[in-house]
């Protein structure tokens, strides 16, 4: 018997929101979280938009100095943290620490901060470059400081996938706690990648869209005229813990989580493998693994990215997957809102579907306006749909073919 996991707290900064409450508000009402590029000139750029983080102020959260050694994507991640623990209502002074570990990821890292000391490196010499310069820049270091900051001295590193990666920091943190390793685990992933090289890189690759005219619309995936993702930025965090150390202190459990699919292309850099044969595999197995009847998946968080192939794929493998069941499933992709958070899709995206779950809402794919021959499927177009939901799929697809998928479900409280 393994231990039965739940999710008791979340924690997130998003384009359209930053803390939980304002991001499903924003979600629920279709909210774009897509505008110009403030952060740098993207006048040479093919792509000048982005889901920036807005109103943020870092020495809201850090003071000036903290603030100056932490690259964005760091920060996120603790802000998100301290909100997800505040949420648990863990009281960590009488908690074995020993038993709380940290597995928070990241696809790119500190790239801003990489990009700060190359220039410096270039302008200045090597005499220039910061002290804290790796340690800003390297992607475990999120989790290095939730673990310092909160004094937690359980399983403590980084899952880095591209973006299936707090897909499977959050699939790692379940196994942990499973196999009785950890009581609690802090897990999830952030990203800070809007950055000149961010940009300038993907759009070397032709990946994201250069609907610069129409920001709020770019993003419309499963939609005949997509183009392109369009970068996001931010952080997911969940507090997973074991059933009976959530029942023990009485905690708010928001949904049990319910099984894990993990599987790898083995095909191509960039590109799913035709008819989505990784993402087949995996759903299958993150039902399989959850106990779960395929007639019982309520909703999907698709992976969505509003790329042509991304889209065509999934609907092919949700299709392979539940078969006639697939029409009666409600999709949506929010990146439609948030635009993609690469690393931090996964964690933000799970959160997603716990609120789905918790408020019976479908939340929407906006700018769903042409359909596509082969994106047949029900996509939640434009309006938050109301719906009972049983359980939740989120589908997480990363360069490199790795496949990580997610289910959670209404948690009822029986052995």
């Amino acid at each position: 018997m393994r231990n039965r996991v739940v999710i008791t707290g979340m924690g997130a900064i998003t384009p359209v929101g930053l803390n939980i409450p304002e991001f499903w508000d924003g979600l629920a009402g279709g909210r774009s979280g897509i505008g110009e590029i403030t952060r740098f000139d993207t006048s040479e750029y093919a792509t000048k938009i982005a889901g920036e983080v807005t109103g943020y102020n870092p020495e809201d959260h850090f003071d000036r100095r903290e603030a100056r050694r932490l690259d964005s994507f760091a920060q996120y991640a603790i802000v998100a943290a301290r909100e997800a623990i505040k949420h648990s209502g863990l009281d960590l002074e009488k908690e074995d620490r020993n038993r709380i570990g940290v597995i928070v990821g990241s696809g790119i890292g500190g790239m801003s901060s990489f990009e700060t000391e190359m220039t410096k490196l270039i302008t200045q010499g090597p005499r220039r470059i910061s002290p804290f310069f790796i340690p800003q820049m390297i992607s475990d270091i999120a989790a290095g400081h939730i673990s310092m900051e909160f004094n937690l001295k359980g399983p403590n590193y980084a899952t880095v996938s591209a973006c299936a990666t707090s897909g499977h920091a959050v699939g790692v943190g379940v196994q942990t706690i499973q196999r009785g390793d950890a009581d609690v685990i802090v897990c999830g992933g952030s990203e800070a990648a809007i950055t000149p090289m961010g940009i300038g890189g993907f759009n070397s690759m032709k990946a994201l869209s250069t609907n610069n005219d129409n920001p709020a619309g770019a993003s419309r995936p499963f939609d005949l005229n997509r183009d392109g993702f369009v970068m996001g930025e931010g952080a997911g965090i969940v507090i997973l813990e074991s059933y009976e150390h959530a029942v023990k202190r009485n905690a708010p459990i928001l949904a049990e989580l319910a099984g894990l699919g993990f599987t790898a292309d083995a095909y191509h850099l960039t590109a799913p493998a035709p008819g989505g044969e990784g993402a087949v595999r995996a759903m299958r197995a993150c039902i399989e693994d959850a106990g779960l009847k395929p007639e019982e998946v309520d909703y999907i968080n698709a992976h969505g990215t509003s790329t042509p192939y991304n889209d065509k794929n999934e609907t092919a493998a949700i299709k392979a997957v539940f078969g006639e069941h697939a029409e009666n499933i409600a999709i949506s992709s929010t990146k439609s809102m948030t635009g993609h958070l690469l690393g931090a899709a996964g964690g933000v995206e799970l959160i997603v579907s716990v609120l789905a779950i918790i408020n019976s809402k479908i939340p929407p794919t906006i700018n769903y306006e042409t359909p596509d021959p082969e994106c047949d499927l029900n996509y939640t177009p434009n309006t938050a749909v109301d719906r009972e939901i049983r359980a939740a799929v989120s589908n997480t697809f990363g360069f490199g073919g790795h496949n990580a998928c997610i289910s959670v479900k209404r948690f009822e409280n029986n052995t």
